[in-house]
Formats: C-alpha cells, sequence, structure tokens
C-alpha cells in the first residue's frame, strides 16, 4: 500500500497583480514544495522514480510540462521524468492519486506528485480550450460557468442566502483560527523571494451581515445564456437563484503543493517518516451543466472502494467549490460540521485550481495530526463535471 512519507505547501496569494505570491512564477512556486517535500524527507532525490503534477490552465508559464521543467530545477536526476496531468480543479489530489496507484501496482518505489497554478500570471480561461471558447461545444455539451452551476445546486436544493453566507462566514472564521493555532505550521513551506507566511484571502472579522450586502457573483453571466441553457437540462427549476458571491465562493489564488508517495516497504527500508496511508481513491463524472456534485460521488465511491461508512470518517477536506456544495454534501452525507472542513477551507484561504488538491491532502495531514485522528478523506469537484476522493488514514 502506498504511504505519504511528506505533504508540503506554500501560502496561498490573492490571484491579482501585487498578490502575495504573484510575484513568483508558476515554476518557483513548484521548486519550492519539490526541494522542501525531498528536504524535509530526508530523501535522496536520485531515487525518486517519476513526478507527477497536475496543473489547470496549461499555457504560457505553466506550458510544456512544468512538472519535468520543475524537477529538473529542483535538483531532481534527469533519469527522473516528468508528467503534467489536467482534471481541471481536482488535477491536484489526482496527481496524488496517480502516484500512488503506481506504487500500489509496483511501477515505482517513490514519487513525487503535486500540483500548481498562479491564476494571478496564468488566468483561468486563458488556454483558450474549446469547453468554454467554442459556443457551440459548450451548448453541445452542456457546459456552464461554475458560479451559474452552483446558483443552480443552491436553487435545486433550497438553501437560503443566509444559510449560504453563515458557512462562508464559518470557513473565515475556522480558518482563522487555525492559523492562531499553528496548525499548518507542519506543512508549510516559504517562497524565496515572497514575505507571505500565511494564506492571503482569509478574513477573520467577516459576518453575515458583510454577505448580506455583497452584489450575487454570476447574474450577469446566467443572464447572457446560461441560465437559459441550465434550465434547458433542469427545468424543475424553474429558475435560478443567483445566490453565490465573493464571500461564499471560493477566492482565487496562487499556490502549489507537492506530496512524496513511496511504497510502505521502500519507506521502512530508506528509514523515511510516513505521515498517512492512502487506503483508497476513486474519480466519478457527473452531467457538465450541475458539475460540482462530482466530488461529492467521487467521495462516495472512495468510500466504498475503503470498506467504510461515512460514519467511520473522523475528518473531511472537502474543496469549498461554493457553499452550497458544501451544505449539500453534509445534509446528503449526514456529515456533521465538526468533522467537515475544521479548519476552513477555499472559501477563504483560496483556490489555485490544480494546486488545491495536493494543498488539502497536506492541510487533512495537519489536522489529523493536531487532532489525533486517524482516519480523513479529501475531495475535490472540477470543471466539466469530473470529481476526486481520497482516502487517508495515520500510520
Amino acid at each position: 500500500m502506498a504511504v505519504i512519507v511528506e505533504a508540503v505547501r506554500t501560502p496561498r496569494g490573492k490571484a491579482k497583480a501585487g498578490g502575495g505570491l504573484s510575484g513568483a512564477s508558476p515554476t518557483e512556486l513548484l521548486t519550492s514544495v519539490m526541494r522542501a517535500a525531498i528536504e524535509r524527507a530526508g530523501v535522496d532525490p536520485a531515487l525518486i522514480d517519476d513526478v507527477v503534477v497536475g496543473c489547470a490552465t496549461q499555457t504560457g508559464e505553466q506550458g510544456a510540462d512544468i512538472a519535468r521543467t520543475a524537477s529538473l530545477l529542483a535538483g531532481l536526476s534527469h533519469e527522473t521524468p516528468g508528467v503534467t496531468i489536467n482534471r481541471f480543479c481536482a488535477s491536484g489530489l489526482d496527481a496524488v492519486n496517480m502516484a500512488a496507484a503506481k506504487v500500489d501496482a509496483g511501477d515505482e518505489r517513490l514519487v513525487l506528485a503535486g500540483g500548481v497554478e498562479s491564476v494571478s500570471r496564468v488566468p483561468m480561461f486563458s488556454d483558450d480550450g474549446p469547453l468554454y471558447s467554442d459556443p457551440r461545444i459548450s451548448r453541445e455539451i452542456g457546459s456552464v460557468h461554475m458560479g451559474v452551476a452552483a446558483d443552480l445546486v443552491a436553487t435545486l436544493e433550497g438553501f437560503s442566502q443566509e444559510e449560504l453566507d453563515s458557512y462562508g462566514v464559518r470557513s473565515h472564521h475556522r480558518a482563522f483560527s487555525a492559523w492562531s493555532r499553528g496548525v499548518f505550521d507542519r506543512s508549510l513551506v516559504l517562497v524565496e523571494g515572497t514575505t507571505l507566511a500565511m494564506d492571503e484571502h482569509v478574513r477573520p472579522n467577516t459576518s453575515v451581515a458583510d454577505m448580506a450586502s455583497m452584489t450575487p457573483a454570476f447574474a450577469n453571466v446566467g443572464a447572457r445564456g446560461q441560465d437559459e441553457l441550465a434550465l434547458s437540462r433542469y427545468p424543475e427549476a424553474g429558475e435560478i437563484r443567483h445566490v453565490h458571491h465573493r464571500g461564499n465562493s471560493p477566492s482565487l489564488a496562487d499556490g502549489a503543493g507537492a506530496v512524496l508517495v513511496a511504497s510502505d516497504q521502500t519507506a521502512k527500508d530508506l528509514g523515511l517518516p510516513r505521515r498517512g496511508r492512502v487506503r483508497s481513491y476513486a474519480n466519478h463524472g457527473v452531467d457538465p451543466v450541475i458539475m460540482l456534485t462530482a466530488g461529492q460521488e467521487a467521495v462516495a465511491k472512495a468510500l466504498d472502494r475503503a470498506g467504510m461508512k461515512v460514519a467511520d470518517v473522523e475528518r473531511f477536506e472537502f474543496a469549498e467549490a461554493f457553499a452550497a456544495l458544501c451544505l449539500k454534501f453534509e445534509r446528503d452525507l449526514d456529515v456533521e460540521p465538526e468533522r467537515f472542513n475544521a479548519n476552513g477551507g477555499t472559501i477563504a484561504m483560496g483556490h489555485a485550481f490544480g494546486a488545491t488538491g495536493s494543498i488539502l491532502v497536506a492541510t487533512l495531514l495537519d489536522e489529523m495530526e493536531a487532532s489525533d485522528s486517524t482516519n480523513g478523506v479529501v475531495g475535490i469537484s472540477g470543471a466539466a463535471g469530473m470529481g476526486v476522493g481520497t482516502v487517508i488514514e495515520r500510520v
């Protein structure tokens, strides 16, 4: 069985000019966490068999197989190959699962996985892919903007504006508390040339009253034909209520994460630390219009493969792809808030697309160690209706 030797991540910076990590290139972000994972594990980089990195917008500074570029700059052997994968927002977690699968199959002994995204330097949609740049394809497939999909879910599920705003406030308050208590210190890597030492989006003093005054973020894009497309697939919604805004939606961020995965025997032979064991993993797809429910379905599939029930899980780290998806997850799976994103999530700390999944692996390990939990689950939804889930247990 694959074990996690080390998991590290950068803080997340605001995805804008002047953001805390905007001065660092995607390669520099990724190189920082690669080096840190190797050094903290105390492993000889020459022993690493492969590198798998997730990235959602593979163009410009994030193009040309950034996994290979960064691994060479990080000091890995030229004999160690690298591959960059794209499952949109779920890319970083899928990279970890791919590394675990290669180890479980006996193909590799030691794999460096992770994810990177610099949204400030390589903006969302800048790769100009046909899924969102070609109206004919978007309409034929049924792809809509993620925010419209989130508003569709909120409408179908009957969540009120106050419920969504309360969840957003909860995320910010929990994130600030976790940072104040040093929960994330174990996995944090500072990026050379920057001064950012904490996730930059966290707003500790935000309130439901503050959020109630925020303007809906996706009404305009919905009015330009996206609502019509969504309702053609889900007429039972009647009329989409646009209830998500910048306070209860994930903030765009820059960041990177790295996870060093080994076979259990290799870790023992080399005397490497073992922070966790990858018990199971799963991918799942749903209708691209509803889109963001795929992560929840992938989690359910991963639990089934592990022979576990939701009640068996002590901690869930679920990418906060809008508040409605988190409330739906808690309600559908009967998960108490205490077990769900105990230290806040991407609404408060930022969503760095391809990096988020690998960052959440580090976040889960940090929380399991802080709370002395024995197991946990990471889940994430991506564009086009794809989701990934992973079950991790402490060794």
